[in-house]
């Protein structure tokens, strides 16, 4: 990587995790469309909890997952909401970050780009014309000078 690629990919990096930490905190509360389809037919309370009727969310059951350190968009263990939240935006943007980092040094060009050889090794080399080039079509674009 060139040195001039690397303000812009830490200067991304840093945007990222601003969004994540700070901004995320901002986000709506309410369900997103899965969520409002899925509690079609039901009533629900202020606390979004399904009080009557019949609706496929009444089905729902926790994830596998559901007590693991970055459940439910927090920390767990961490008191303040905001903090939480902000916590583990900052390090499901750092755990990208590594991830994809780590796929593209594996799959870096590990060294220069070796120049075309002939087939056989031992044929010697052509020498290149002195007056006309390689390319017919620029000995047509060059003046002639009436002898070759």
């Amino acid at each position: 990587m060139s040195k001039r690629q690397w303000p812009f990919l830490l200067g991304g990096l840093l945007v990222a995790l601003l969004l994540a930490g700070v901004v995320s905190n901002y986000a709506s509360s309410h369900p997103d469309g899965l969520d409002s389809s899925l509690l079609k037919g039901c009533t629900v309370n202020a606390d979004d909890e399904i009080t009557g009727g019949s609706c496929p969310a009444q089905e729902a059951k926790d994830h596998e997952l559901a007590d693991s350190p970055l459940a439910d968009y927090g920390v767990r263990g961490i008191g303040n909401g905001f903090v939480s939240t902000g916590l583990s935006g900052v390090l499901g943007v750092l755990l990208t970050f590594a991830f994809g980092a780590g796929l593209f040094w594996l799959a870096r060009r590990r060294g220069p780009a070796t120049p075309a050889t002939s087939a056989d090794p031992a044929a010697p080399a052509t020498p290149a014309p002195d007056t006309a080039s390689a390319d017919p079509a620029d000995d047509a674009a060059t003046p002639s000078t009436g002898s070759r």
